[in-house]
């Protein structure tokens, strides 16, 4: 499912000094990241529609072309800053490619650290903005759903391909299929009441209990029956 990025993730402003001549390619780097981090912070606070490159452009303290260059647009800066958010949370999924535990807590430190990422205000907001402007902006709802929920889908049905994972579940349940019913057992409804619960003082959410529910719930309906 998948998101944008906390803010905090990236931390502060801490763009090096210029200095002369070409940059190095440390210095590019760091300018780059503080471009995304501009970006992050400004779709976080005005939303998508009302942020212009020119906007980004100033605070980043680049020219409206860089970005063109770096990202083709403001769907692309968009989808850089999902992707810087998303960064951690991707890299321990290629632990389930080669993972040998056993099945069920595999399964349970995948809902754990998904369902803290979906929790979280930060992807929250994110989720509220791309539903409120994806009609009028569909490249948000397009940049929203590649860098996120799709590549967390393909690393499932990737997980529910393993020869030797594939044998533990129900032949006749595809690995595409799998990966829904898991999404929906962890989040699927809880995320509605998340996105609809705006206060501030609404009560924080236990991730655990309700992943363990929903882990169980899914291997109770999937796994392999004995002959």
């Amino acid at each position: 499912m998948p998101v944008l990025p906390d803010i905090e993730f990236f931390g502060t402003n801490h763009c090096p000094a210029k200095t002369a001549g070409r940059p190095r390619a440390a210095e590019a780097e760091a300018r780059t990241q503080d471009l995304v981090e501009t970006a992050a912070r400004l779709f976080l606070e005005k939303g998508y529609s009302k942020v212009s490159l020119e906007m980004i452009a100033k605070q980043a303290r680049v020219a409206v072309r860089t970005i063109y260059v770096k990202f083709g647009g403001k769907a692309g800066l968009f989808t850089a800053v999902i992707n810087a958010g998303c960064a951690p949370f991707f890299a321990t999924m290629h632990d389930m490619e080669t993972s040998v535990r056993p099945l069920h807590d595999i399964l349970l430190d995948f809902a754990m650290r998904f369902g803290q990422l979906v929790a979280s205000p930060q992807v929250l907001a994110v989720h509220r903005m791309v539903i409120a402007e994806s009609m009028s902006n569909p490249e948000l709802a397009l940049a929203f759903f590649e860098a996120g929920p799709k590549q967390t889908r393909e690393a499932l049905t990737r997980f529910f391909s393993r020869p030797d994972i594939r044998n533990q579940l129900r032949g006749d349940i595809a690995p595409e299929a799998l990966t829904v019913h898991l999404l929906n057992c962890i989040m699927g409804d809880q995320l509605k009441r998340y996105l609809f619960v705006v206060t501030a003082t609404a009560p924080v959410p236990d991730v655990r209990q309700q992943v363990e529910v929903g882990v169980e719930l899914f291997l109770g309906g999937v796994l392999a029956r004995p002959d």
